[in-house]
């Protein structure tokens, strides 16, 4: 008899929600890994897929096996591959020491140094990613030293007392030394990490952000206790959740292996409602988020092809209006198409 071939390795789960990708491995128990290219971030690294090496920072929820285990070779990788940059790594402070120890052990084996840097964040506190961009860390409750983190925009924006204010007029006050404007906040994407649910999960920058990323890893009705022992979150507890995040798309990991993926389909439906369910994805659903995207794609293609032949038209003056109620570049539509095959 001939041997079967061994199974495919895990494919990268993928959800696009523009203009975030979404992407990575996020099984309970045996790996997590959520990357974002638009932000140069990788949320946990509990293996280390290719595409990740081109992101120079980890934040680190914790400190689990499934979490973690692959931090010490995206390290490695990054320098071998001489990639720009020493990589970097964002610990809870309880745990720096303990993940120091850990690099510190490859030493030994390799007789050789690797570049890396361990930062301990601390909760409530912001990390600079970019000049107007960071990353707060918010401490959840799981069964060792736990972060969440939440990607913000800052941005400048004129005070409410000076909106019709002449641009003379403004210069002349900021001259005098006058702030003129005000900083905001703009949550990008959230990241809960494992967590039960608790009132950490119900702050504004989780309420505010554009995309969250949760787990979810109990489905079953006689599961909630070991939800509770465990400290993860159970997807009843995605019903108060999903009614106080406003997020256009909410992205579910950390599912267990033994849930099956249209069961976990039908209970998020049950406790969301049908229309709100349509912007809860799974993560490890490859199937149906082929299909999202393909949708998306397709959108993007005829949003395009309408483009030109508007533009036609008006080169060819058989419609009027200007050019420049157009969009300038299909950036400006919604989808912008990126594909989602690695």
């Amino acid at each position: 008899m001939i041997p079967r071939m061994p199974p495919q390795e895990a494919r990268l789960g993928f959800v696009y929600s523009a203009p975030f990708r979404i992407q990575g491995v996020s099984v309970a128990g045996e790996q997590a890994v959520v990357h974002v290219p638009e932000l140069d971030l990788v949320f946990d690294i509990g293996l280390c897929p290719r595409p990740v090496l081109a992101s120079p920072i980890v934040a680190l929820s914790h400190t689990h096996m499934d979490h973690v285990a692959g931090l010490s070779y995206w390290f490695s990788q990054r320098a071998f591959q001489k990639m720009p940059g020493t990589a970097r790594c964002l610990v809870h402070p309880k745990m720096v020491e303990p993940v120091r120890r850990m690099m510190a052990s490859w030493v030994d084996l390799e007789r050789q140094q690797t570049p890396h840097e361990i930062i301990p964040i601390e909760p409530n506190s912001d990390y600079q990613l970019r000049p107007n961009m960071f990353i707060r860390a918010i401490e959840v409750s799981h069964t060792t030293p736990a972060l969440a983190f939440v990607v913000i925009e800052r941005r400048s924006k004129l005070r409410d007392e000076f909106h019709g204010v002449s641009q003379e007029r403004l210069r002349e006050l900021r001259g005098q030394g006058i702030e003129i404007t005000k900083t905001i906040e703009i949550p990008l994407v959230a990241y809960t990490g494992d967590t039960e649910i608790g009132d950490f999960l119900f702050r504004e920058e989780f309420r505010q952000a554009q995309v969250v990323i949760t787990e979810c890893t109990f489905f079953e009705d006689e599961h909630r206790d070991r939800a509770k022992v465990g400290k993860h979150i159970h997807v009843e507890d995605l019903r108060p959740l999903l009614e106080a995040w406003t997020a256009r798309d909410v992205i579910i990991g950390h599912v267990s292996r033994r849930t099956l993926i249209p069961f976990a389909r039908e209970r998020i439906e049950a406790i969301a409602g049908p229309d709100r369910a349509q912007s809860v994805h799974l993560l490890m659903d490859h199937r149906s988020n082929r299909t999202r995207h393909e949708n998306q794609v397709a959108a993007f293609e005829n949003s395009a092809g309408n483009l030109k032949a508007q533009k036609g038209e008006l080169s060819s003056g058989t419609q009027g209006g200007s050019i420049l109620d157009l969009p300038t570049s299909t950036s400006e539509m919604t989808v912008d198409g990126i594909d989602g095959h690695l």
